[in-house]
């Protein structure tokens, strides 16, 4: 039975300045603070960023508020159990109008270890690319341990990275330790586990805002680093309409919807929360209860208590999300 106090929710985002962020957040996004915004957090579980809600009669109260209150009917049975008080997932817009550092990240059981953490398996959707925009994703075959080292010593980390041009609709999944970075000109979601550690390794250099040189993790970044992490690259069909699968992991499971015209979805055998990024164009999300305005660059929660939902709209674009 559906708890007539919740409903599909809204978040303020938090806005993160970043020394390469741009203003694509602001003008496209309408993501309102000044500086080099590069982050938008959507949906945070992560000490001292977590998501309050922006809209309707629980506006005001925090993920974990609602969590601590309505449990499995907002996460879903299973994801509560697995997951107890902790939001597992970290949904994110970024804009990138420089290249971010290249780095990587632990996995849950060396996060656990040195950080008292889940590790950061994270996917990209790329919404927007320059003509030249590019990931650099991987290194290239043959590098070791000794390569990687010496290319360390030398300042040029890059020489042996694998460089991905891109383009709106490109998507990526990245395991931990898998070397990354991403591309000046890209706008992207990304899906992550609910962790911010990251190991960097190379940084450009450049100073960070407040003029200092960024500290780097190169011999934490030891312990995690992947020399044969898999293609990151998710390859799928790209419909027109419908639901098409796009990333499947034991943390989370992403779909593209696109919907030209209105379109049902029966969540009823899925124990979980559900998470739309709109990814283009806007819709309105209509439950049993409530009806609920979404656009690109915005992100909803519905609670796992709705098992139909029913898509609204001529234009949307969206990145349906939940646990497995």
């Amino acid at each position: 039975m559906i708890d007539t106090s919740l409903y599909p929710l809204k978040f303020t985002p938090i806005l993160k300045e970043k020394i390469w962020g741009g203003s694509k957040l602001k003008e496209f996004f309408n993501k309102e603070r000044e500086g080099k915004i590069g982050e938008s957090w959507e949906l945070s579980g992560v000490k001292g960023d977590i998501s309050i809600v922006s809209q309707g009669k629980l506006k005001n109260k925090s993920i974990d508020e609602l969590i601590a209150i309505y449990g499995s009917e907002l996460l879903g049975k299973k994801v509560a159990k697995q997951y107890g008080t902790q939001f597992p997932l970290l949904f994110k817009y970024i804009d990138a109008a420089e290249d971010l550092s290249v780095q990587l990240h632990p996995d849950d059981a060396l996060a656990k270890e040195r950080h008292d953490s889940f590790g950061k398996t994270e996917m990209w959707y790329i919404m927007q690319a320059e003509a030249d925009a590019r990931l650099l994703l991987g290194f290239n075959d043959g590098v070791d341990q000794k390569s990687y080292a010496r290319h360390i010593s030398e300042n040029n980390i890059v020489g042996i990275i694998k460089a991905e041009a891109v383009t709106e609709g490109d998507s990526f999944f990245l395991a931990p330790g898998t070397v990354h970075a991403i591309g000046a000109g890209i706008v992207l979601a990304e899906i992550q586990q609910t962790s911010d550690i990251t190991y960097r390794i190379y940084d450009w250099d450049r100073p960070g805002l407040d003029g200092n040189m960024r500290d780097l993790h190169t011999e934490d970044a030891l312990a995690a680093i992947k020399f044969d992490a898999p293609d990151a690259r998710l390859r799928y069909i790209r419909n027109e309409k419908g639901v098409t699968s796009i990333c499947e992991s034991p943390y989370f499971r992403t779909s593209k919807i696109n919907c030209i015209s209105q379109i049902d979805l029966d969540y009823s055998k899925v124990d979980s929360f559900i998470v739309y990024m709109c990814v283009g164009g806007k819709a309105t999300i209509k439950t049993s209860n409530t009806a609920t305005q979404i656009k690109k660059g915005e992100t909803l929660l519905i609670p796992a208590c709705f098992d139909q939902i029913s898509i609204l709209t001529e234009n949307a674009e969206i990145l349906e999300v939940y646990i497995p």
